[in-house]
C-alpha cells in the first residue's frame, strides 16, 4: 500500500482546505473534511496519519467518540478534539433532525437508549414543535451516581428559544429501579406548574434503565 503524502507534499489546488474552497464542503471526502477541522499534524504524526485515526473511530459509530477517545489518538490536543465533537454535536441538532413526529411513548424512548447504561444520573429535554416533531435534544444537568438536580429554568429556557410546542423531560435511574422517587414526583410537578405557566406543557416525564421505562402520563401522574 503506498504511503499517503503529508500536506505539504500535495499540490497546493488538491489540498483540502483549497479544495473546500474552490468546490464546497460537499466535494470533500470524509478524510479530508477531517484534515480541515485538524488543521495541521504534531510531531511525530502528520495530519494524515491522525485524520486516518480518527475515521477508524468514525467506523465504529458516532457513539464511540468522546473526548476521552480522540485525545487518545497520537497528535489530537483537547482543543482538536473539542471542535470535532462541537462540530458532531451541532450537526446532530441542526442537520440530522428525524422529520417523524414522536407520538407514542415508544417513539420518545428511542430518543433516549444512549442514557440508559450512564452511571449518573442525566436529565434530558426534547423541545417539540406542534406536530410532535423533535426540534431539539439537550442534556440539561448531570448528577451523581443516585441524585440529579435541575431547575425548571434549566429546561424551559431553551425551550422558550426553540419556540417548542411542547417539551419532554427524561432521565435515566442508574440503579436500575425504575419507580420514581419523591425528588422525582417534586420535579415534575414544579416542571408541569411552570409549562402550565409559560405555555409550554410538559408532555410528559420518563425515567429509563437498562431494560425499562417509566412515564408519568401513561401511570397518570400528570
Amino acid at each position: 500500500m503506498p504511503k499517503r503524502r503529508r500536506i505539504n507534499q500535495i499540490p497546493v489546488e488538491d489540498r483540502p482546505r483549497e479544495k473546500l474552497q474552490r468546490k464546497g464542503a460537499s466535494a470533500l471526502s470524509d478524510f479530508e473534511l477531517l484534515e480541515v477541522m485538524i488543521g495541521s499534524g504534531s510531531s511525530g504524526a502528520d495530519v494524515g496519519q491522525i485524520a486516518k485515526q480518527v475515521q477508524k473511530l468514525l467506523q465504529k459509530g458516532t457513539a464511540s467518540l468522546s473526548l476521552e477517545a480522540l485525545t487518545a489518538v497520537h497528535g489530537i490536543s483537547v482543543a482538536i478534539a473539542s471542535k470535532i465533537l462541537s462540530a458532531l454535536e451541532l450537526a446532530k441538532r441542526h442537520l440530522v433532525q428525524d422529520s417523524k413526529p414522536l407520538r407514542t411513548i415508544n417513539d420518545i424512548v428511542a430518543r433516549l437508549d444512549d442514557i440508559r447504561t450512564k452511571q449518573q444520573e442525566y436529565v434530558i429535554s426534547l423541545s417539540l414543535d406542534g406536530g410532535h416533531r423533535l426540534i431539539a435534544r439537550r442534556t440539561i444537568t448531570i448528577g451523581t451516581l443516585d441524585a440529579v438536580l435541575a431547575h425548571p429554568r434549566e429546561v424551559f429556557s431553551d425551550a422558550i428559544v426553540d419556540r417548542a410546542a411542547s417539551v419532554v423531560v427524561a432521565h435515566n435511574h442508574p440503579s436500575g429501579d425504575v419507580r420514581p422517587s419523591q425528588k422525582d414526583i417534586t420535579l415534575t410537578q414544579q416542571l408541569a406548574a411552570a409549562g402550565q405557566l409559560l405555555g409550554v406543557p410538559l408532555r410528559d416525564h420518563i425515567i429509563v434503565t437498562k431494560t425499562e421505562h417509566f412515564s408519568y402520563r401513561q401511570n397518570h401522574m400528570l
